[in-house]
């Protein structure tokens, strides 16, 4: 079967970026003039989706209204000739189709994949998390595009791992397993945020997913943790018992919009590759850099 749906979960409250997201989601603060979902949604598409599902919640419509046709901004920008500007925004609706589910209650990040069982019926799918960018080296291939080209090998589901430091391990969902072949593992293990002393690995879950829908049979199995939260990583486990799963190592960059810090870095590296900004902002840090 062909990978041709994605789900992108984006209803968290984001309350590291308060008061910001207090009303705006934090998928929409942009990285450099582009909102951090609109750079998710075009790696799904450049990966061969078609068909996207989005998991919002409440003060998420800005996400909605972001993906739809505005007519009177087109009409605005029409009358004063800015062609480019009206090309850039008519090409954002029609990326691919996009649909929006709402989240009820905040249960985690699985509870949030249950919500597109119906949307994704009997066929495989992919899992991209909002708040994550990954750059490879091989841009003609995304990192989802080479989940899927795992996925269509073996038939069975695939995540993308990336090393971290040992000492930060109990942040993520990690994994074990064995490498058949470069950068590619048959896992054999899966724990959410261990301690450092029980990981199997520095190899974490770095926010790109390909399932087989069976995955959604484990997630209704999957009884809540900490906070009442339901566990992706804990479904993933309990699959892992039954059928094989595939870890790849990727080569390329993440990066994590999901605090202060992380967020301004991946905007000042973003602006640097841009023609536009890009020679200033270089000036503007070195001239910086003399008082620091």
């Amino acid at each position: 079967m062909n990978v041709r749906k994605a789900v992108i979960p984006a209803a968290g409250f984001g309350t590291r970026f308060l008061p910001a997201t207090k009303s705006q989601p934090k998928e929409m603060l942009p990285i450099v003039d582009t909102p951090t979902i609109q750079y998710v949604v075009e790696e799904a598409v450049d990966s061969g989706i078609t068909e996207i599902l989005m998991v919002i919640g409440k003060s998420k419509r800005a996400i909605e209204e972001h993906f739809y046709r505005n007519f009177e901004l087109e009409m605005e920008l029409k009358e004063k000739g800015k062609k480019e500007d009206l090309q850039r925004i008519q090409k954002i609706s029609d990326l691919a189709n996009i649909h929006f589910i709402w989240q009820k209650e905040l249960r985690g990040l699985g509870d949030a994949v249950s919500y597109a069982r119906s949307y994704v019926a009997e066929e495989p799918f992919a899992l991209l998390l909002g708040d994550t960018l990954i750059e490879t080296h091989d841009s003609d291939r995304p990192v989802t595009r080479q989940l899927i080209e795992i996925f269509d090998r073996y038939q069975e589901s695939a995540v993308v791992l990336e090393e971290v430091a040992h000492e930060k391990v109990g942040r993520y969902g990690i994994v074990g397993g064995r490498e058949i072949d470069e950068g590619l593992l048959l896992l054999n293990q899966l724990i959410e945020k261990p301690d450092p002393k029980e990981a199997p690995s520095n190899l974490a879950i770095a926010g790109r997913y390909v399932f087989t829908p069976e995955i959604f049979e484990y997630l209704g199995d999957t009884k809540p943790g900490k906070n009442r939260e339901i566990q992706l990583t804990d479904a993933m486990a309990r699959m892992l018992k039954d059928r094989a799963m595939y870890g790849l190592r990727f080569k390329g960059t993440r990066y994590d919009i999901g605090n202060r810090l992380d967020f301004l870095k991946t905007n000042i590296i973003f602006a640097l590759e841009r023609e536009d900004v890009g020679e200033g902002l270089r000036l503007f840090l070195k001239e910086i850099a003399k008082d620091l």
